[in-house]
């Protein structure tokens, strides 16, 4: 009886106040604003005066690259590495790859962790001399002490699937040089507000002066569009390169 001779019964007021904090909890809990944001990104800083990004959509992710012309890489290479590859196929087929296309393991590609997305790279195995041109397309390997990835196709193409890995010699190609003709422009979107694109566009305008700037609604929400001076294909791209916006990858688009 001693150890609880000190216990204070609680006071029935006690009760009362402990009851009534706990309502105004619950109460404060259950309010929410009416505005819910869609960006899971939404204490990202956008590109220009620190604003929070505006509420965007994903678009879908872009199909698989085409396949390398391996005749418009004919020239020196801009870079040469020798390191070990391996290679990857499930469970990473048919799901994104980090450049935003569906990563296919039939494809010719190669992830790297450096190079450029869109750089081709022409992979020799030292060991039988076999070679093939594949374009890198993800990021990768993440294991200490390999250089690249290759696609299921390209390893097989080698004879790197059956030993897993293999020592190789990377020798990476510049892009071709001749500027595809017609008028570029570059696109971001889709944004469910017409205010969210406004916002962006006035930031871009600044930025980007004297490019011609608009918003515009489309079928999937509003787009906002740079439409570059001079009009041509590597302007357009030095601009899309430059802009770094969550959930939201500029892309070129050909207006005539």
């Amino acid at each position: 009886m001693t150890r609880f001779a000190n216990l204070r019964v609680p006071h029935v007021r006690d009760s009362l106040i402990v009851a009534t904090m706990g309502l105004l909890v619950l109460l404060t809990g259950c309010h929410h604003s009416s505005k819910v944001s869609q960006n899971p990104n939404n204490n990202a800083p956008t590109i220009a005066d620190g604003h929070k990004p505006a509420p965007i959509t994903r678009r879908p992710p872009a199909p698989p690259p085409g396949p390398v012309q391996p005749e418009e890489y004919a020239g020196k290479p801009i870079s040469t590495e020798v390191g070990l590859a391996s290679w990857y196929g499930p469970p990473y087929h048919n799901r994104q790859a980090a450049d935003g296309s569906i990563f296919d393991q039939n494809a010719l590609t190669a992830a790297h962790r450096t190079l450029p997305m869109g750089t081709v790279v022409r992979v020799t195995n030292l060991a039988t001399g076999e070679s093939v041109m594949a374009r890198i397309t993800d990021r990768g390997p993440f294991v200490q002490g390999r250089t690249l990835d290759l696609s299921l196709a390209a390893a097989k193409a080698i004879g790197v699937y059956r030993a897993g890995v293999a020592k190789v010699k990377v020798e990476a190609f510049a892009k071709p040089t001749a500027d595809p003709e017609g008028k570029w422009c570059v696109q971001i979107g889709t944004f469910l507000t017409a205010e969210d694109a406004t916002q962006l566009k006035n930031d871009l305008l600044r930025r980007y002066a004297p490019a011609k700037v608009i918003e515009f609604q489309g079928p999937t929400g509003f787009w906002v569009r740079i439409n570059p001076a001079p009009a041509d294909h590597t302007t357009a791209a030095r601009i899309a390169d430059s802009i770094h916006i969550p959930d939201a990858d500029p892309y070129l688009v050909r207006l005539n």
